[in-house]
């Protein structure tokens, strides 16, 4: 009679965001580091100080693209 391993419990998951969206969220990033990335449409806002808008700023591109990133929330 031959033994189970136990399940660990551990999940495995796919990635939520791909790789081409952590790309554009990081390029987001430097951007708002050197000041040159703005908000509005076609760059005539003000600049982003704001990290967490600087990620959805980034995001918002990647779905642009067509990258794979989770829907908006609600």
């Amino acid at each position: 009679m031959a033994t189970r391993k136990k399940h660990s419990g551990k999940k495995r998951s796919t990635r939520k965001y791909g790789r081409a969206a952590s790309k554009s969220v990081k390029s987001a990033m430097k951007r708002r580091k050197s000041g040159t990335l703005r908000r509005g449409k076609a760059g005539h806002g003000g600049k982003v100080k704001s990290r967490k808008q600087a990620i959805a700023i980034g995001l918002s591109e990647a779905r642009k693209k067509g990258a794979k990133v989770p829907r908006k929330r609600k």
